[in-house]
């Protein structure tokens, strides 16, 4: 492979997370699913906004999330993605370059404002995500830069941007110009009801080879496959893809190749806070060290670590430097 000017570029929602902890009857007097993410429009949005005191707000959005991770452990960290030229906007530019990633999309002038993540994160860290997707659905092939796709080793595309039928076509022109370059293409599947939604398409995108890497959690896999036995789903995959990583929760995260799976552990925490950004994490971790052309047991460690840090506290970017994190536990 030839060498490149990014380890990752990621290709998503640019989201505005707003952040706050709240009681369990909260979410039960505004008829919310507990762990769910819901679209909700901009007068819902409002609405939840002032029964939140005390928020954190952050730039997020999956493949943000993880861009910033990549960032923290030391790579080199690209993001496409679309904002509104808004106060909003001008805040997640700000705060996603901040984080040490690269982030060049044009704005939109007009439409839909920015899009907004209302989180609300309960005392067992659970998080129930209200999103208001505005000017991210604005995504196209435009928004692509063909130099910045060729000098990025791995191409990283989110679930959760499926929706609009012009961001499907950029992912594809983004992936065709990967693969040209001799580029990893990757894609996680954000969520169960993103794979409800697009089971055929997202099995088409791996049956094809279009995506060469595949991030799930345990309960997107399954619902990929329908099956409810971890075994089939399994091998399943492991048929269909080069390489899929899913993970477990507190049981770790299972590599899966052609040649077999094995399954890493779940790096140790002190207290679970927020699981916000856990899958986010991983996968910066997972791909950092990909980048870096370390086996993949040593890929899904790294992320390990960085999903036990980001769980810890609120919000879904690390606390700490993660390349720091990495030394100190002997992963560096």
């Amino acid at each position: 492979m030839p060498s490149s000017d990014f380890d990752v570029l990621c290709l998503g929602n640019a989201i505005v997370d707003v952040i706050c902890q709240v009681e369990d009857d909260v979410l039960v007097r505004e008829h919310i699913v507990k762990g769910s993410m819901t679209l909700i429009d901009e007068t819902r949005a409002e609405h939840l906004y002032r029964l939140m005191p005390r928020v954190t707000v952050v730039s997020g959005g999956s493949a943000a999330n993880t861009a910033v991770g990549v960032a923290s452990f030391g790579a080199r960290a690209a993001f496409a993605g679309k904002v509104k030229n808004d106060e909003v906007g001008a805040f997640f530019t700000r705060d996603l370059k901040a984080g040490g990633v690269h982030f060049e999309t044009a704005h939109a002038i007009d439409g839909l404002a920015t899009a907004r993540s209302f989180i609300m994160v309960t005392p067992d860290g659970q998080r129930s995500m209200n999103t208001f997707l505005g000017a991210c659905q604005g995504l196209t092939s435009d928004d692509i830069d063909p130099e910045v796709v060729r000098a990025a080793s791995i191409t990283y595309f989110e679930g959760y941007l499926w929706d609009p039928a012009a961001a499907k076509t950029a992912f594809r022109k983004a992936a065709e110009i990967a693969h040209a370059a001799q580029r990893t293409v990757a894609i996680t599947l954000s969520d169960s009801f993103c794979v409800d939604r697009y089971r055929s398409e997202f099995l088409e995108l791996i049956r094809s080879k279009t995506v060469d890497l595949v991030f799930a959690n345990e309960s997107e896999l399954h619902a990929l496959y329908q099956t409810s036995d971890f075994g089939t789903a399994v091998a399943a995959i492991q048929a269909d893809c080069e390489l899929a990583v899913v993970t477990l929760g507190d049981r770790g995260a299972a590599v899966i190749t052609a040649g077999g799976h094995t399954t890493v552990p779940a790096a140790t925490i002190n207290e679970l806070v927020d699981t916000t950004g856990a899958g986010d994490l991983f996968a910066a971790g997972f791909m950092a060290g990909l980048a870096r052309r370390v086996d993949h047991t040593h890929c899904a460690r790294l992320g390990a670590l960085a999903a036990a840090e980001i769980i810890q506290h609120v919000g879904a970017h690390p606390h700490v430097s993660l390349s720091g994190l990495a030394e100190q536990n002997g992963l560096g």
